[in-house]
């Protein structure tokens, strides 16, 4: 068991707690460049007082990417821990304060999703440092455009994150946890945009003239809507844009559509449906053109990730923590791309909280520390058990 380390984790958990508050109370929707730049700071003020390698991949619509690194000459393989700084939350939409404790729970944008992740990784790399660790580089990548796919980048900083943490023993990504899980698989995300164009009319004559691209609309969500296998494929169309005052007949309308699926087959096939059921008329004089916006690959089952997660549960074993189950989550990741790369990779390791992208978002407290102990004894123990 990693006595020093944890000893010198209890010593941190107060100001961890401070810091966690700290970087919460930092708004930072991904569309808010300055507030993702000033997470991105704060963290970069921690890394210099502790002589930390800092690299900043900079962008100029979303936020920069951050790397910090600790032994960056050691010899072995690399582990990475991985984070987001951006939150969905737009800027000004919350209660002031931001951030409250009540009993237990922290709560505010960002505490489980995913900013308690970032704190975790940080206070787990000062704790090695104080007891000396340098058998391996530690590096720490945090992301600026998670919560949009890096569709503001353009997939530039995934592609970074992927790039530096190439040659990795292992990836271990920190978005928030659920009790006892960890994921190791993912769905993958599309997202598309149907434009339906129609004729305009005055609505007295909508039996003999116009062609109404609201209704052609309709048929369409009625086709899309009927993808709804939880295991596999799924589609909410969740922004609807058409018409302009009710006495006319709507000449254009605009539909977002968000499909998740599980493998490249249904990908593939989800893709297609879709061109289908834009190419399918029944309003006549109505013509639909089709659009994918943003995508994000499935982080697919890898027998790579099964074997780190085997791994890990024995090392959590050995310094006295329960072993946790490997997971399929439906939401995108990070941690998908990472997979792709051929790097080995687990999810979902950081606090454990719940209610994330609401305004009730909250974490537990007491699994900062617990996190911390975890994810460090990981790093101590990665030679010593296989």
């Amino acid at each position: 068991m990693n006595e020093e380390l944890f000893r010198q984790l209890d010593g941190l958990e107060e100001k961890y707690k401070k810091v966690w508050i700290d970087v919460c109370s930092i708004e930072s929707p991904t569309n808010y460049k300055a507030g993702v730049d000033a997470v991105g700071e704060y963290f970069i003020r921690l890394a210099k007082e502790q002589g930390f390698q800092v690299e900043v991949f900079e962008q100029e619509i979303s936020g920069n990417v951050v790397c910090i690194t600790m032994n960056e000459n050691a010899a072995a393989a690399p582990i990475c821990l991985s984070g987001h700084m951006d939150t969905v939350f737009p800027l000004g939409s919350l209660k002031k304060p931001l951030v409250r404790l009540e009993g237990d729970k922290i709560y505010g944008p960002g505490v489980m999703d995913c900013k308690g992740g970032l704190v975790v990784a940080f206070m787990v790399m000062e704790a090695l440092k104080i007891i000396g660790y340098q058998e391996r580089p530690i590096r720490f990548l945090l992301q600026s455009d998670e919560e949009n796919s890096s569709l503001f980048s353009k997939k530039a900083t995934i592609n970074y994150i992927c790039e530096k943490a190439k040659g990795s023993a292992a990836f271990i990504n920190l978005e928030g946890a659920e009790p006892g899980e960890v994921c190791i698989q993912r769905k993958g995300v599309l997202n598309f945009t149907l434009t339906v164009k129609g004729e305009e009319a005055h609505a007295s004559f909508c039996a003999i003239k116009g062609s109404n691209a609201i209704l052609e609309a309709a048929y369409k969500i009625i086709e899309l809507e009927k993808l709804k296998d939880d295991e596999g494929l799924t589609c909410n169309c969740g922004v609807i844009q058409g018409g302009s005052v009710s006495n006319t007949v709507p000449k254009e309308c605009i539909v977002k559509i968000n499909i998740r699926f599980a493998n490249e087959e249904q990908r593939l096939y989800a893709i297609d449906y879709v061109n289908k059921v834009a190419e399918a008329n029944h309003v006549p004089g109505c013509s639909t053109s089709v659009e994918l916006t943003n995508s994000r690959i499935a982080m697919a089952y890898s027998e790579r990730n099964i074997q780190l997660l085997e791994k890990i549960n024995k090392i959590f074993v050995a310094n006295g923590f329960s072993t946790l189950k490997g997971n399929k989550r439906r939401g995108g990741s990070d941690a998908a791309e990472v997979t792709m790369s051929g790097i080995p990779t687990v999810d979902n390791l950081s606090v454990v909280g719940g209610d994330f992208h609401t305004a009730d978002e909250f974490a537990y407290v007491d699994t900062l520390l617990e996190r911390a102990k975890r994810i460090g004894s990981i790093i101590c123990d990665f030679e010593k058990i296989n």
